[in-house]
Order: C-alpha cells, then sequence, then structure tokens
C-alpha cells in the first residue's frame, strides 16, 4: 500500500468530482464511494478495476478531456483505494482521525436534531452496492459465520433506516439517530474484523501428516534397542 492518502485538498477534489461526473448519472458521492471501496477492500473475492469502477460513475466511465485528466482521475480512485486498505488493516486501539469512514456527521452528533437525518445512509449503500457483487462469495461467508451476517444486517440497517424483528410478519421500526451513530462508531472495528477473516481464509493451509508408524515388532526408532510395541508405543 503506497501513495499519497486521501485527505485535504485531494480529498475535495475528488468529492466535487464524483458530484459532478457521477452523482447526476446515479453514480457515487464520496461517502458512498468510502463504503463501496471499503467493502471491496475486505471482501471474500477480489473484484477488478474494470469490473468495479464504472459503477463509480453510474455504469459507465466518463470521457476524459485528455491523458492528464484521465490520470489525475486515476490517481484520486487509487488513493481511496489505499484509503479504504490501510484502514481495516490498521492495527491498534485507536483508529486515526485520517482513516475514519467518510461519513458525514452534524458538528454536534450528540445534539437533538430538528429533523431526522440519513447518518450513514449513502456510505452503507456504497457498502452493499459492493456486496452485491460478490453476493455468493459474501453469502458463503454469511453460511460459514454468523457474525459476519450480523455486520451485514447492522449496514442494510444503516441503508434502510429500519430495524426488523424476529417476527417477519411484526413492521419494522425505525432506526434512531442515536442508533445510527452507534452502527457508525462500530464501522472501523467491523472492516477490521472482516479484513482478519479474509486474510486467514486465503492464508493456505498445509495439512500436518502423521509421521508413518513402525511395524511393532520392529525396532523402535529412538535407537533403545528394544521393540516398538515394547518401548515407544508402550
Amino acid at each position: 500500500m503506497t501513495g499519497p492518502i486521501l485527505h485535504g485538498d485531494r480529498l475535495d477534489a475528488l468529492g466535487d468530482l464524483l458530484e459532478r461526473r457521477a452523482v447526476p448519472f446515479r453514480g457515487l458521492d464520496l461517502e458512498a464511494l468510502d463504503g463501496f471501496l471499503s467493502a471491496l477492500a475486505v471482501g471474500p473475492d477480489a473484484v477488478p478495476l474494470e469490473e468495479w469502477q464504472p459503477l463509480v460513475w453510474g455504469g459507465t466511465t466518463p470521457r476524459w478531456n485528455d491523458a492528464e485528466e484521465a490520470a489525475e482521475v486515476a490517481g484520486l480512485l487509487q488513493a481511496h483505494v489505499e484509503l479504504a486498505l490501510q484502514r481495516a488493516c490498521h492495527d491498534g486501539d485507536s483508529l486515526p482521525d485520517r482513516l475514519l469512514p467518510l461519513v458525514w456527521l452534524p458538528e454536534d452528533p450528540d445534539a437533538e436534531q430538528a429533523d431526522a437525518l440519513d447518518l450513514g445512509r449513502a456510505w452503507a449503500e456504497g457498502f452493499l452496492r459492493a456486496v452485491a457483487l460478490r453476493e455468493a462469495a459474501w453469502d458463503a461467508w454469511f453460511d460459514a459465520a454468523p457474525w459476519i451476517e450480523e455486520i451485514a444486517m447492522l449496514v442494510e440497517r444503516l441503508a434502510t433506516g429500519e430495524v426488523t424483528g424476529e417476527d417477519p410478519a411484526a413492521p419494522p421500526t425505525a432506526l434512531d439517530d442515536r442508533e445510527r451513530l452507534d452502527i457508525i462508531a462500530s464501522l472501523p472495528g467491523m472492516l477490521s474484523d472482516l479484513q482478519h477473516h479474509r486474510i486467514e481464509a486465503l492464508t493456505p493451509r498445509t495439512p500436518v501428516r502423521r509421521a508413518d508408524r513402525p511395524e511393532r515388532n520392529a525396532p523402535c526408532p529412538c535407537g533403545s534397542g528394544r521393540k516398538y510395541k515394547k518401548c515407544c508405543a508402550a
């Protein structure tokens, strides 16, 4: 993971670019892109750039004015990819501000808001759009590790603003701002857990083979001079 971290002017430049060239065409804004790339970073299967990039722009990658502009856009996207990876791979109790999920929050999140806020909705929608690219692989994870399905359920609550109870026939309840903030605060830990699971799943395991045992009446391999059955096998 190399390259300049996405912050400050570069972050503003990417956000402005998305507002002009992606959002009007049902593409992703900056918050949704952060959720989208976060899911790609920790997901069960790699998704190639040529597959996911068109979705950022609404289905078709724009025609850029020249090679210089195309290179600048590619650099901004790559910086955001690396930001998502660094966030997921961060070791430590406290995540630096520069690596926090790019979720818009009011100036005082704990203050009572005049209107209901869809805090984290765009981020969650972006995350789920990436999950949909490898739905079968994510489903396999859900089946193997129910805690991953619980993470997906919390992200879905952010996206829909609804909490479904144990009775599927009962109407869902609304997700309030406090519940939204709690889920948002837990996102870095969720991403870290998913990244550890992903690495573990990708780590090849060499089966441990039990050494061939000698015949019971053969000399013991320990060198005692006794038969194996009377020595180490006893």
